[in-house]
């Protein structure tokens, strides 16, 4: 029984099979118009009434004969194209059991009415007027009546089918072709639709049966069971077949002899004993044998299947068992199958017993009984137990075949690539290695998924093929190669093929002459034919230097003759045979003239049917009922251990031949298949970019390159110094310490496989993308397929998830300069792929890179809108809303603490991963700028704004809302009336919501600032002389009132990298401006609002940490608030008022000094006063407050109003000598200090530089006296600009980046503060003072000389 894959779902009836049944002529090609198309049918119907006219019928019947073949077998593919198709829409039915499934019955061929159609089969061949219908079911036979027409018209085209299969098979058996095997026993369900369509024909035509019902009734009856017909019907010409197929016998076993094959070299363009003889001329006819030996298979096991007495032969029970033993399956058509060894025991093996038993019997003359007997008998053995053999070694035969065909195609391949002229000679061995490939291929997939029962048990033995079998890629690749080959040189092998026919005519006009040839005294009919012959050579065109493609002609027509000549030579009837001929000229020495004929015939067809060679040996169209099957072993085997991206063309390639499978019979196979194959090419790219994606991954892994990255800490490799020198033995497979390997680990052996694994790795992704970049665009259909522009867009794709993706670890963010490395690290890889294509991938990379961190204009820089479809980067909006959320707002309650000493962000509990230190320290945040450049850097600075900006607002608010108590507030603090001061200030409402609302803007601009700083390092490394530029010009901007807008845009981008002398300042002065702040005149109130903090129930839980130079509640970002608040909100308000008077009087304005100028320095003025105001009020409130019993506060209110005098620029560090003796903050410093960490030794400094450091030269208590190991009295810090000569009592300048890091001690008194303005001075004086700082000063116990 026949069996298929099913691959099509089961569709709808032809739309083209609804014609009504139609008359056509039984005899000629003319019935065939349908199958052959206008053209073919009438141009063929034209030739053979012209050969039928003429008076000679011996060759012209021998012509016409081969042309109603090569018809008929385009017929033949049109019926079973048909018949595949009415399979598909059937779902398969099981003919046998009479099972049929409910898409059968909703198909539309048959009526819905299962009892009686399945009735009507079982019952054949049973009139249905015999069966009594209406008993078994009356409703539906009633139902079919009442539409039998409808059920009539669908029926239709399927009863013409079955009428074309019976003229085909008579014209067939005309011919004595075998054809028809392999269209009858294609099952349909030919029973059920001829007594269906009999019944509804009888329903709508007055019960009267259909024309050919009766014939048709013994056609399919002849053909029940399939095989039993046709040996009914080959049975004339079976000793015919027989001879055929003991004729081919030696070429199959040939083939089947890998050993021979190999060592003899058939396969080899080597001669197998003359190595230096590069043209393989040993065997030059079995080469051309060789290429059809896929056919002569099939010949055996179809020939004995249909013609099972041909077995009884001698010679044919070796033939039928090489073949047998390597086939479980004989395909019928595309992918209909039967299992053949169940077909020979059912059909075959019966008759061998049966000529078995008359042979015992005596029923012939008894030697030839004897032998016959034991012929059988032998036959009989073989077929019971070849069965069992084909199961457990067909796979090994062909795995061996595979094998043999991988080893010498790739030799084929190298040696004409490298030789081109030498394969012109040997077309015909490559033909034969295409064919061999060829088969061996679609036996495999052929046999996937095959189970056959065993021959002496009842279970069903599955058919192993390994699905990660590798052949199958070289073989795949190497037909690909050796069809390019024959492509690129088509001209040179058809030039010589010209040559060789030019040179082949002399020959055989030789041979004609020779004296054995003239004793045959051939008749007029050969003679007439060989003359035509050397005619046919003797006409081609000479190919002289001229172009050889151009050159056309048709050898058809010598083809024709040679075969009429080889036909009157092996027939029976004919005076001179075939052995004639080759005695007669064979003594010659030379080739015979058959052999030169056949050659002859054999290279005009690589004249003009080189393509079609070609693609008869070298098409894999027919992988297209596998193609399944097929991309799960491209999955298996691409990218296994002898996977080779090489292949991949290969496996793509196929798909190109997928749509010649359509049959034009069929419409919408056209499109299915076209659907299907383009699909295939779908499935399989995106496996291939899978793959490639895989390999960039593997190396992007810490396995891979982040192995190589993998540095040691100085005390990391110290440790591992000390312990390789302590080891004796030299054998030690170095062990491990702290968790890494020593020195020389990889060297070893065993030790070195991540190694290779990582060169194997590199050498797959740089092979796979030289392939694909160098691979010709898959074209199938009208869709192009170019691989290299997938393989960019899957790098470049690859590279942005894996940027989203290491944005983020399992728990939260990924550290920004681990971040960096894993860029680098990517970039680098792609940077290895991008050598091996002619493609700029790092531009790419590029622009992702800047479409994942714009996040709109840079507003300092770029005055254009940001359009509104443009999309944010989503990398930089995650990493700054992390940013904003965890560590400047703190939602999460990790107690974030801004640490002054060191720079960063500290935080009680992890946030996230990681400590806030760990990424926000100035090493992460120069890694940030790097990698989000300018506009993450902008992006971040926008937000901290937008949210400082809602922070200044509630300052504004509250401004507003306690105007009137703090006017009481400053009036009695002028006054000195404590009590009513007193009274006033807890008039103030939500004091203590202000205090956390300013100190959350003080770590904004704590964050801000540490984001500036670290962008001018980036812009310094990466831009030296922007950055040199753009901090000589600021030195030199006019300080103006108001400020000209270039100057005021300067400024701003001058303090993104912090060139800008007072960074805070300048940062809140900017966001007022963008939102308008500061415009009412409450904000003139702002210093005594400041000085009332000091009353805030906050200092109830401030404690100060030497640690980190701040308080443990942040209360330390409270004062840089302060000093930037005051600071940016006077240039503002001052600003705002002189552009107002301005206004006023229409810009003449007559003072002497210029306005701007001087504008600027009352600014400043303004500012210190304001300041100095904030200090005088605050310390008194802090000492009213100071009592005996109520003490605790006291210490760290005094040091947050020295670290506000020490932050502000504005403001001396002695501003509050004036109001707290410093005597009292050195003992609090020293309290703190040396209780803080271990004793550690005082380095050299000046007691001129520091009072702390003078009051621990002068203090015996301090003679040990603990250092803090961030560098509070180290005067030698690690940024060099801190460092100052202790005999040079003159100024230094300070670099802008330290110049808010006290590095020197708590109390640092050294002259790199900038002295515009006396200390102690609180009138608003404009000039700078002459004196260093402190000179005036001699309050203090000690002497600050």
């Amino acid at each position: 029984m026949a069996k298929s894959r099913p691959n099509f779902p089961v569709q709808d009836v032809l739309s083209s099979g609804q014609s009504a049944v139609r008359s056509r002529e039984w005899e000629g090609p003319t019935r065939w118009t349908e199958y052959l198309g206008p053209e073919l049918g009438s141009r063929d119907n034209g030739g053979a009434e012209g050969v039928a006219n003429q008076s000679s019928s011996g060759s012209s019947q021998k012509g016409l004969n081969m042309q109603w073949l090569y018809q008929l077998t385009l017929v033949a593919e049109g019926l079973m194209a048909k018949m595949y198709r009415l399979n598909q829409i059937l779902d398969y039915p099981d003919l046998v059991s009479h099972i049929y499934s409910d898409a059968f019955w909703k198909a539309g061929v048959f009526p819905n009415h299962p009892k009686i159609c399945i009735l009507l089969e079982k019952k054949f061949p049973e009139h249905h007027s015999k069966l009594l219908l209406e008993r078994v079911d009356k409703i539906a036979l009633d139902a079919m009546n009442d539409n039998a027409e409808v059920h009539l018209q669908s029926l239709e085209p399927w009863i013409q089918l079955l009428l074309d299969m019976m003229a085909f098979r008579e014209q067939a058996l005309r011919l004595i072709l075998d054809l028809s095997s392999t269209v009858i026993t294609l099952l349909i369900p030919r029973k059920m639709m001829l007594q269906t369509y009999n019944l509804l024909h009888a329903m709508a035509r007055n019960d009267r049966d259909c024309d050919f019902y009766h014939r048709l009734i013994q056609f399919v009856d002849s053909y029940d069971p399939p095989l039993k017909g046709l040996h009914e019907d080959l049975n004339f010409v079976s000793p015919r077949i027989g001879e055929v197929l003991e004729a081919v016998g030696p070429i199959i076993f040939l083939s089947t002899d890998t050993r021979k094959l190999r060592n003899e070299g058939f396969l080899s363009p080597f001669h197998p004993r003359y190595p230096d003889i590069l043209t393989n001329s040993a065997h030059p006819m079995r080469a051309q044998d060789l290429a059809n030996v896929t056919s002569y298979r099939e010949w055996v096991l179809f020939g004995y299947l249909v013609c099972p007495d041909e077995l009884l032969r001698v010679t044919s029970i070796d033939i039928a068992l090489v073949v047998l033993k390597e086939n479980l399956v004989l395909t019928l058509f595309r992918d209909e199958y039967i299992l053949v060894h169940e077909e020979y025991q059912l059909y075959v093996l019966p008759r061998i017993l049966e000529s078995k038993r008359m042979a015992k019997s005596g029923r012939t003359k008894q030697k030839e009984a004897d032998l016959e007997y034991s012929v059988a008998k032998q036959v009989e053995k073989m077929i019971s137990e070849v069965h069992e053999q084909a199961l457990y070694s067909c796979d090994a035969i062909h795995r061996e075949r595979r094998i043999l065909l991988k080893q010498e195609i790739g030799r084929m391949v190298l040696f004409f690539t490298d030789q081109p002229s030498l394969l012109a000679p040997n077309i015909q061995m490559v033909f034969s290695a295409l064919a061999f490939a060829q088969s061996e291929v679609l036996w495999y997939f052929q046999h996937v998924g095959v189970a056959s029962s065993k021959s002496k048990a009842s279970r069903v033995v599955p058919v192993e093929t390994d699905p990660n079998d590798p052949t199958i890629g070289f073989l795949l690749d190497g037909m690909d190669s050796l069809c390019c080959l024959v492509r690129k040189y088509i001209a040179a092998i058809r030039g010589y093929a010209l040559s060789y026919l030019s040179s082949c005519a002399g020959r055989i006009r030789f041979l004609l002459g020779t004296p054995g040839m003239v004793a045959l005294d051939l008749d007029a009919i050969l003679k007439g034919l060989f003359q035509k012959i050397v005619q046919h050579l003797e006409n081609i065109p000479k190919p002289h230097g001229e172009n050889i493609s151009a050159i056309t002609c048709d050898l058809s027509e010598l083809r024709k003759d040679w075969l009429s000549i080889l036909m009157i030579v092996t027939s029976a009837r004919s005076s001179i045979n075939i052995r004639h001929l080759e005695k007669a000229t064979v003594s010659t020495g030379k080739e015979g003239l058959l052999s030169e004929g056949n050659a002859a015939y054999n290279w005009s067809r690589c004249v003009d049917e080189l393509e079609t060679q070609l693609s008869k040996f070298g098409s894999l169209k027919k992988l297209y009922f596998y193609h399944q099957h097929l991309t799960t072993v491209f999955r298996n085997t691409m990218f296994g251990p002898e996977g080779r991206p090489q292949h991949c063309c290969a496996w793509l390639g196929v798909a190109s031949s997928f749509p010649e499978c359509a049959s034009p019979i069929v419409p919408e196979e056209v499109t299915k298949i076209g659907r299907d194959a383009v699909l295939y090419v779908e499935s399989l790219i995106e496996s291939i970019m899978g793959g490639l994606e895989g390999l960039v991954n593997i190396l992007d892994s810490e396995g891979g390159f982040g192995s190589l990255e993998m540095q040691l800490l100085p005390d990391q490799a110290a440790n591992l110094m000390n312990l390789t020198s302590r080891l004796s033995l030299p054998s030690a497979k170095s062990p491990k310490a702290y968790g890494f390997h020593l020195p020389g680990y990889e060297s070893y052996p065993e030790n070195n496989s991540s190694v290779k694994m990582l060169e194997a790795a590199m050498q797959r992704l740089t092979n796979l993308c030289s392939v694909l970049n160098d691979m010709e665009p898959i074209c199938v259909l009208n869709h192009v397929f170019v691989l290299r522009e997938y393989m960019r867009e899957c790098i470049l794709g690859n590279f942005k998830r894996r940027l989203l993706t290491v944005l983020k670890t399992d728990s939260d963010l990924q550290r920004p300069s681990v971040l960096e490395s894993l860029i680098h690290r990517h970039t680098s890889i792609v940077h290895l792929a991008e050598q091996h294509v002619s493609m700029d991938l790092t531009h790419g990379i590029r622009e992702i890179l800047l479409a994942e961190t714009y996040s709109g204009p840079v507003s300092s820089l770029q005055l254009f809108e940001k359009p509104p479809e443009q999309q944010t980067g989503s990398a930089t909006e995650a990493v700054c809303n992390w940013y904003i959320e965890n560590i400047v707002k703190d939602i999460s309650g990790a107690g974030i603490l801004f640490a002054p000493l060191h720079r960063c962000f500290k935080s009680t509990r992890p946030v996230g991963g990681y400590f806030a230190e760990s990424v926000t320290d100035l090493r992460e945040l120069k890694a940030f700028v790097r990698t989000f450049g300018s506009y993450g850097v902008d992006r971040l600075d926008r937000m901290l704004k937008e949210h400082t900006a809602a922070l200044l607002n509630c300052i504004d608010t509250s401004l507003r809302a306690n105007r009137e108590n703090l006017e009481a507030v400053a009036g009695s603090m002028h006054s000195g009336d404590r009590i009513e001061m007193e009274a006033n200030v807890k008039q103030v409402v939500d004091m203590d919501t202000m205090v956390s609302f300013c100190i959350q803007a003080g770590q904004a601009i704590a964050f801000d600032s540490l984001l500036a700083e670290a962008s001018g390092i980036v812009l310094e490394e990466g831009a030296p002389l922007i950055y040199s530029l753009l901090a000589g010009a600021t030195k030199h901007l006019p300080d103006e009132i108001p400020e000209k807008k270039e100057i005021r845009r300067m400024r701003k981008v001058a303090n993104t990298v912090n060139v800008v002398g007072d960074h805070d300042s300048e940062w809140i002065r900017s966001i007022l401006e963008e939102v308008g702040g500061a415009m009412d005149g409450s904000w003139s109130l702002l210093p005594y609002l400041f000085a009332t903090f000091m009353t805030s129930t906050i200092w109830n839980t401030t404690a100060f940490n030497v640690e980190t130079g701040g308080f443990s509640n942040n209360i330390h970002c409270l004062a840089r608030c302060i000093c930037s608040v005051i600071a940016g909100s006077e240039f503002v308000r001052l600003e705002r008022e002189y552009r107002q008077k301005h206004s006023l009087s229409n810009g003449h304005i007559g003072e002497t000094l210029d306005p701007d100028t001087q504008n600027y320095i009352s600014t400043e003025a303004s500012i210190k006063s304001t300041m100095q105001l904030f200090i005088k009020f605050s310390a008194g409130i802090i000492l009213d407050a100071w009592s005996e019993s109520n003490r605790s506060h006291l210490i760290a209110k005094l040091i947050f109003l020295d670290q506000v005098c020490e932050i502000s620029p504005h403001l001396p560090r002695s501003s509050l000598e004036s109001h707290v003796p410093y005597a009292i903050l050195r003992s609090v410093y020293s309290q703190y200090y040396s209780n803080s960490s271990p004793p550690m030794a005082l380095l050299s400094a000046s007691p001129r530089n520091s009072p702390a450091v003078s009051l621990a030269h002068a203090s015996p208590s301090m003679k040990h006296t603990s250092v803090n190991d961030s560098g509070h009295f180290k005067p030698s810090s690690t940024h060099g600009q801190d460092q100052y000569d202790t005999d040079n009592v003159s100024m230094r300048s300070i670099d802008h980046k330290n110049r808010n890091v006290r590095r020197s001690g708590p109390l640092d008194y050294s002259l790199s503060r900038k002295t515009k303005f006396v200390e102690g001075s609180s009138s608003a004086s404009t000039g700078p003072s002459p004196l260093p700082r402190f000179a005036v000063s001699r309050s203090g116990p000690i002497s600050y000389k």
